[in-house]
């Protein structure tokens, strides 16, 4: 009796609980509806009430004029070089620094790692001055490389791959050093491709995190040719601000990349995550 009484309960709880979740999905979706829906609508209809989920014309125009009157193309070229580059040094750097600290025996270890993790709790702008000053001794302030050099570690990175490395069992890199090999081979060969689901995690995060990121693209790039999409969209709004059809457009463009990487990493990214925390 009891065990039954349990299971209603629990069919119960379960019940309430994905009727809660629904509805949070579903409020949280609704602003990217709105939004897609908006970008193909003028200005008397995205602001007509009731609101009109589905636009009575199309209006695919909305897209091409915004190529049109901004290099969206370009800016959306540039965010895709820098993109590449930084997240692929990124999973070089990290796994490489976090396979140090993890899977290396040497005196300090665990202190040189508490003390590049404390970097975390340094805020950005603390450092955003003489960062600043350091890129134009170099000669390096309007370029890329700007982005890239300062982009191309990261603490949060070898934090989150280390943990990940921590629960690849040890005999195994022991086996392989019976055998000879050597503690690069180890990397490439043994450790490397078995963090598939951190590294995915670590490839969404940076991607979103340099794809939204505003502030260092507009401090170190002066020339339009070199901008990044939020710049860009940034300079649009500015220069368009009450053609919210347009504006929608480009918000839509620039959300298609981060959705299709998430999609695509979602299930790296959960079990990365959650696994990540197991080990200390």
């Amino acid at each position: 009796m009891m065990t039954k009484s349990y299971k209603t309960k629990t069919k119960v709880s379960n019940g309430i609980l994905f009727v809660v979740m629904l509805l949070l999905g579903i409020c949280m979706i609704i602003p990217f509806v709105w939004t897609l829906s908006s970008s193909f609508k003028n200005n008397n209809e995205i602001f007509a009430y009731p609101i009109k989920w589905i636009p009575e014309v199309f209006r695919w125009s909305n897209y091409a004029e915004v190529c049109e009157r901004i290099p969206f193309v370009t800016y959306y070229l540039n965010t895709l070089k820098l993109e590449v580059i930084v997240t692929a040094g990124q999973v070089i750097t990290c796994s490489l620094a976090a396979y140090s600290f993890s899977k290396m025996q040497y005196p300090g270890r665990d202190k040189i790692f508490l003390c590049y993790l404390a970097t975390l709790m340094v805020p950005w702008h603390a450092i955003m001055i003489p960062q600043f000053l350091i890129i134009k001794t170099l000669g390096l302030n309007d370029s890329h490389w700007s982005l890239i050099l300062i982009n191309i570690f990261s603490a949060f990175g070898v934090f989150l791959l280390r943990q990940f490395m921590m629960g690849i069992p040890e005999e195994l890199s022991e086996a392989a050093r019976i055998d000879g090999a050597g503690e690069l081979k180890i990397y490439s060969q043994i450790v490397f491709p078995m963090c598939k689901p951190g590294l995915a995690t670590l490839v969404v995060f940076t991607f979103n995190f340099m794809w939204n990121d505003y502030m260092a693209p507009m401090i170190y790039l002066t020339s339009d040719k070199l901008r990044t999409i939020q710049i860009g969209l940034a300079s649009f709004r500015t220069q368009y601000g009450s053609e919210y059809g347009l504006i929608m457009a480009g918000t839509v463009c620039a959300l298609i990349p981060m959705l299709l990487i998430f999609i695509v990493g979602q299930k790296y990214l959960v079990e990365g995550i959650a696994f990540s925390g197991l080990k200390g």
